[in-house]
């Protein structure tokens, strides 16, 4: 009687402890998912400024600037993983184009303005490359644990999924094209 008391117990103990774990673990992609939205809101924050000044140095680049407003619109209006990702690469993809014209324009590497935002936003970017990487690693290990035998019996009891990855796809890996 004491011994199945106690193999219940053990049991019952194992599977708290394993809920826990899975719910810990969709709690820190949950977390690590605010964190790239934080740095995207900064960056956000950037891009008009960073239009303006491009504006006044390099007045016919137009398409090129409407470009990056018109990512950035895309990228604030994005919901979901996958579609904020794609929105996202795309304007990485646009920022890039927009230092590109830097390299033509004197005036626009010569403006103080200009070259502190393009600071602020390379830095921005480096912390959104690593908080994207980190978002990552968080979800590779709730979807390992929901995949593995006996915790996806678990998982699947409470419906706790795998996540999608923060990926680019493969033309979105290609350096941007710009044309003068």
């Amino acid at each position: 009687m004491w011994t199945v008391i106690a193999i219940v117990a053990v049991l019952l103990l194992y599977f708290v402890s394993v809920y826990n774990g899975l719910v810990a673990r969709r709690t820190q992609v949950r977390e690590a998912w605010s964190t790239i939205d934080t740095q995207l809101k900064r960056r956000y924050d950037l891009i008009p400024n960073l239009i303006n000044s491009v504006k006044g140095a390099a007045k016919h680049e137009k398409e090129t600037l409407d470009a990056v407003i018109s990512a950035r619109n895309s990228a604030m209006s994005a919901t979901g993983t996958e579609d904020k990702a794609i929105a996202e690469n795309q304007l990485t993809g646009a920022l890039k184009s927009i230092f590109a014209l830097s390299e033509s324009y004197p005036a626009l590497r010569a403006n103080e303005n200009f070259l502190e935002l393009q600071r602020e936003l390379t830095d921005t970017e480096t912390k959104i490359q690593a908080t994207r990487q980190f978002y990552n690693t968080v979800v590779m290990g709730l979807n390992t644990a929901v995949q593995q035998f006996p915790t996806n019996m678990i998982a699947n009891m409470f419906k706790i999924g795998e996540e999608k990855f923060f990926e680019i796809t493969e033309s979105e890996k290609s350096a941007p094209r710009v044309e003068f």
